[in-house]
């Protein structure tokens, strides 16, 4: 029972040191690294236990069908972790790329997004005439109107109909979208049943080419024109907000996007806002609420990521336990030679581990390579907050790849 208990107690020891060894910041990881190079070099322990490394890492050749059981293994851990967190990181890129601190988007007082939010045509001038709102060179303010329909395409992959997003958007939305651009045809015209397709959109659905046309609500649209955005707009395909209204008999906007006038626009609107008891109205800047609505689904991922990556963790520890035993125990002579001419125990141990450590690294390098070759860059789509979806890519970055190291240190030296 003490045995057991003593046992018990390293493994949570272990666990515990593990998880703590995930979250360490870089600048703490080099300082152990720098205290351990001190200690190898300064100290006498630490010279014998790298004479005893170099030897053990000269021998790995003879070794290396149980040596790669353990570089595969980790290479596996981390090739998974990286490659899930990443899905993760390029949903959050894409829609922290898309909004500005300059605009505004207002919606009804409680909404979480642009699906259960409701503002009236007769509050549309309310809106327009607050402090805090920029104004044009004609001197009308810079207010977008728009509301978002779900539509089904048929997907490019196997031609199953799956959710696209059409938003209309008022004459204003081009200027309040700078960075939207058309490549390929023009814009739509108002009154018009017309439509502009994101580049995203236009890779993932069929039937959706500048020239054709498309049928919804038993009406037939033009698609007149192609953009390109870099952000979450690429995925949508927008129309004229009246039009697209009176396809679909809707009687109120969603949402409204405004220009902010100045670094105090905002604070002036969400005073205004605050101030007018016929407005029950929220506002956020737009940055900011496409940040929030990436929060749920990358915290998810990251969950499921760290879960799945510990299951394999536990596997590839279990899996190098026995190469690693086996190559311990066929060079228990070596090691005997070894404590015969003044090796003690610490300098033997720590050169076992610094062996273990290096197939640990080489194992989370073939890991990371693999992910950032494959998954970097590659196009999926989700659904996002309004049920479309969302094209973005996996976006392999060094901090995932800096964070699937440390996974491999962290299971080599468990």
């Amino acid at each position: 029972m003490k045995n057991f208990l003593v046992n018990f107690a390293i493994v949570l020891a272990l666990a515990a040191g593990l998880v703590a060894w995930i979250f360490l910041p870089w600048t703490l990881v080099l300082g152990i690294a720098v205290l351990l190079a001190s200690w190898l070099s300064l100290t006498r322990q630490g010279r014998l236990a790298l004479a005893a490394a170099k030897v053990g890492i000269a021998g790995l050749p003879q070794r290396w069908g149980a040596s790669s059981v353990i570089v595969v293994g980790i290479a596996g851990v981390v090739g998974v972790l990286v490659a899930m967190l990443a899905m993760g990181e390029g949903f959050k890129a894409t829609l922290n790329k898309t909004g500005s601190d300059d605009t505004a988007i207002i919606l009804r007082g409680g909404s979480q997004a642009e699906t259960n939010s409701v503002i009236t045509r007769d509050q549309v001038p309310l809106i327009s005439s607050l402090d805090g709102i920029a104004r044009g060179q004609d001197g009308k303010p810079l207010v977008s109107p728009e509301l978002s329909q779900v539509v089904n395409l048929p997907s490019r992959s196997d031609g199953t109909d799956a959710n696209a997003q059409i938003r209309g958007v008022g004459p204003e939305g081009w200027t309040l979208r700078p960075q939207i651009k058309i490549v390929q045809g023009r814009k739509f015209g108002p009154g018009l049943r017309e439509l502009v397709v994101g580049q995203g959109a236009m890779r993932q659905f069929r039937g959706i080419e500048v020239g054709k046309s498309v049928m919804f609500a038993n009406q037939q649209w033009t698609v007149v024109g192609e953009f390109a955005s870099g952000d979450s707009h690429d995925s949508e395909l927008w129309a004229d907000s009246d039009t697209l209204a009176s396809t679909y008999n809707r009687q109120a906007f969603q949402s409204v996007t405004v220009k902010l006038a100045g670094k105090d626009g905002f604070r002036k609107l969400k005073g205004a806002l605050a101030g007018d008891p016929r407005l029950k109205l929220d506002v956020l800047t737009t940055h900011d609420y496409y940040a929030k609505q990436s929060e749920g689904l990358e915290k998810l991922i990251r969950i499921l990521g760290t879960v799945i990556g510990t299951i394999m963790a536990i596997g590839a520890v279990f899996g190098a336990l026995t190469p690693m035993y086996a190559a311990v125990a066929g060079r228990a002579r070596e090691i005997a030679t070894l404590r015969a001419i003044g090796f003690t125990g610490l300098p033997v141990v720590v050169a076992v581990m610094l062996e273990t450590m290096l197939l640990a690294l080489l194992g989370g390098l073939l890991g990371a390579g693999i992910a950032w070759l494959l998954f970097n860059g590659y196009e999926v789509s989700t659904l996002g907050s309004n049920f479309s979806q969302v094209v973005f890519q996996f976006r392999v970055s060094p901090q995932l790849l800096w964070s699937g190291l440390k996974w491999a240190l962290g299971i080599g030296l468990v």
